[in-house]
């Protein structure tokens, strides 16, 4: 991939989902690498999860006879994983609102969704793809399933992802190691019970 001047549009795809941390990672970046008037062209990309493998052990449970079921069963299946995609869209769009001169579209895509993510940024000749982490850890990163994770692995475009941060409670305890936690509240409750 060739660098571009400044002044030329750059194509950022944004991979948006039903969690905190992909509408985290679109403001994010609004904010820090969209720029107004840049003439970038900003594409909100959604994925559909297949429906087979999620309705397939209920179609086999459907009576015979019926022939129907299955058929009503799928319909109203892709209805709701439209309607998630319509909602998400329109909740990434609605942060876009105030954007001047960045063309903003929107892209959904079908099926498992860190390689549906890699395909469409190739598809779409992306110069960046970002995507939000919900910061899982080393622990979620190192089995498979990871949509984050495959896509830095196998994206042909740089990647960006951005973590939302850990409010400042939570982040004390995350940071000290279980062990450390259980000592200090063990240590705690030991002076209550020698002051009494």
């Amino acid at each position: 991939m060739s660098e571009k001047s400044s002044n030329e549009s750059r194509v950022l795809v944004v991979a948006v989902n039903e969690s905190d941390e992909s509408m985290y990672a679109l403001s994010w970046s609004l904010k820090n690498i969209i720029f107004q008037d840049s003439n970038d062209t900003l594409i909100l990309l959604y994925v559909k999860q297949q429906n087979h493998a999620m309705y397939s052990p209920l179609e086999s449970t459907a009576r015979t006879d019926d022939h129907e079921a299955p058929k009503s069963l799928s319909a109203t299946i892709a209805k709701y994983f439209q309607e998630v995609a319509d909602r998400v869209l329109e909740k990434s769009k609605k942060i876009c609102e105030d954007l001047q001169n960045v063309k903003v579209e929107t892209e959904v895509g079908s099926g498992e969704p860190c390689k549906v993510i890699c395909e469409m940024s190739a598809k779409l000749n992306a110069d960046l793809l970002i995507m939000g982490s919900s910061g899982s850890g080393v622990l979620k990163r190192t089995f498979p399933g990871s949509v984050t994770n495959y896509c830095s692995q196998n994206v042909k475009c740089p990647i960006l992802i951005v973590k939302k941060p850990i409010p400042s409670a939570e982040a004390f305890t995350r940071a000290r190691p279980v062990g450390e936690c259980n000592m200090l509240g063990a240590a705690a409750a030991y002076a209550s019970s020698s002051s009494s």
